[in-house]
């Protein structure tokens, strides 16, 4: 039976100390939606995403810039902020409009999530859209990984544990060890449960619930796919890129 003792799991991003990642690589999760538009803006050509915490940090790096080389990206509270580029659902992330371009990144949840894992050994960013990009690279540790579930405002989201879930039952062939901490139990009997069916289990979701009153249900059923992007978003020097490329 395969071990696993070295995964663990987050469910928010409130929910863990940026020291307990030094020494472990860390896999964010935010389904709905801020990983999968990452994916979606990587795989469709975008040079690099530089995710900030706030407006603020945002505004500070766009003054920086040349206006032709980037965009502001990003949402609160599930919608695009006033004055940004782009908000946070996958579809706006064509290769027309993001192609060669740097993409200052802000949301309410996934973007901190990013930030705070600083201290990780690698951070990387992950949904089902990706999703064997980054079992690969979790084939390649032999520190401690941890995925952290981005959650919604300190509380647990399920399509983040689903996710989370997912990553462990395929790395154990679907049997849990008896050595698995209780986070990755917990991940690993939710996929057991919805697993089947993840675009139902999601759209049921209290997350899904909220945005279905401002964004369309197509970003929903696309945030759902699995594997459709051969890409790894990851960290370097702060800035996002793919490192399968």
């Amino acid at each position: 039976m395969p071990e696993i003792k070295y995964i663990d799991v987050f469910f928010s991003l409130q929910s863990f100390q940026e020291e307990e990642l030094r020494g472990k690589s860390a896999v964010i999760i935010d389904v709905l939606r801020a990983s999968s538009s990452i994916a979606t803006a990587i795989h469709n050509g975008a040079k690099k995403v530089i995710p900030v915490a706030d407006m603020s940090d945002a505004m500070k790096i766009a003054t920086t810039m040349d206006q032709k080389d980037y965009l502001l990206c990003g949402e609160k509270n599930g919608t695009k902020i006033e004055g940004y580029h782009l908000g946070n659902s996958p579809a706006e992330y064509d290769p027309e409009v993001v192609e060669g371009k740097t993409l200052i990144f802000n949301t309410t949840n996934g973007t901190k999530a990013i930030k705070k894992a600083s201290l990780a050994n690698e951070v990387y960013v992950g949904t089902f859209l990706n999703q064997q990009s980054i079992l690969n690279a979790m084939n390649e540790h032999d520190d401690e990984v941890v995925l952290i579930c981005s959650g919604w405002q300190g509380r647990l989201a399920i399509e983040d544990t689903l996710f989370a879930g997912s990553l462990i039952h395929n790395l154990t062939g679907g049997t849990l060890p008896d050595n698995a901490k209780d986070g990755a139990k917990v991940a690993f009997g939710l996929f057991e449960k919805y697993g089947d069916d993840l675009e139902a289990a999601i759209s049921r979701s209290d997350h899904a619930k909220r945005l279905a009153e401002v964004v369309s249900n197509d970003d929903i059923t696309f945030c759902c796919k699995v594997n459709e992007f051969d890409v790894l978003p990851g960290m370097r020097d702060g800035i996002l890129t793919n490192l399968n490329g």
